[in-house]
């Protein structure tokens, strides 16, 4: 049976999406034009579109169209901004970031799922701002500052060396929590103070290294 990948595409950003809230025209726009199949491992391909997170290895996952919809639409990427990724995973939210930002760098811990997103932001014409660094974003010594942070993999509380990567006014966007219950949220970076904005409940796999500690019941 052959998918009819662009109505799968529409009915995912009419049916799932936007009834979720994300309503962001620019959002809408490129999640209606990327093609997600073009990033999701061939073995789950059919399931490009489906309302599900899609295993990649590694313990790690795709998160729901959904989520990757309200992610981008709480980080406001504006055309002339950088953007700093953890956590490349497939490459498909790398590539809608490039699509909205002026320069995006990610960092993916395992250099399969490196590899693999370079390669298909490569071949999809999608990565042309797009850089995948392999690093441990909890090692990552960068002196840079970036106008937004988007972190895809869950962690138990945002670390001071995340803000640091912000410039003033800058946002990030984070999953927090321990699972099952998590909560996504947005911290700006203002003068005085972060200001952190919670957004929504989920659960996430952990990135590498940010699990709790696991606690024994006597």
């Amino acid at each position: 049976m052959t998918i009819d990948y662009a109505q799968a595409r529409e009915k995912m950003v009419e049916q799932q999406v936007r009834p979720w809230d994300v309503l962001d025209p620019a959002v809408l726009e490129v999640l209606a034009r990327l093609p997600r199949e073009a990033f999701v491992p061939e073995a789950h391909q059919a399931l490009a579109y489906a309302d599900l997170e899609l295993p990649l290895g590694h313990g790690q996952r795709m998160m729901k169209p959904v989520v990757e919809g309200r992610t981008l639409q709480a980080l406001t990427v504006q055309p002339d901004e950088a953007v700093l990724e953890v956590g490349t995973g497939s490459g498909y939210l790398s590539a809608c970031l490039g699509q909205l930002a002026r320069e995006v760098v990610s960092l993916e811990i395992h250099p399969d799922l490196a590899d693999s997103a370079r390669q298909r932001l490569e071949t999809s014409g999608y990565g042309t701002n797009v850089r995948v660094e392999t690093a441990d974003a909890l090692q990552y010594p960068s002196e840079r500052r970036f106008d937004v942070v988007c972190v895809t993999g869950a962690l138990v509380d945002v670390p001071e060396r995340f803000l640091g990567w912000l410039r003033p006014g800058g946002r990030l966007f984070a999953i927090r929590g321990h699972s099952p219950v998590m909560e996504a949220v947005l911290v700006r970076n203002d003068v005085n103070a972060p200001r952190i904005e919670s957004l929504f409940e989920t659960d996430l796999p952990y990135l590498v290294g940010a699990a709790p500690a696991p606690t024994f019941v006597f």
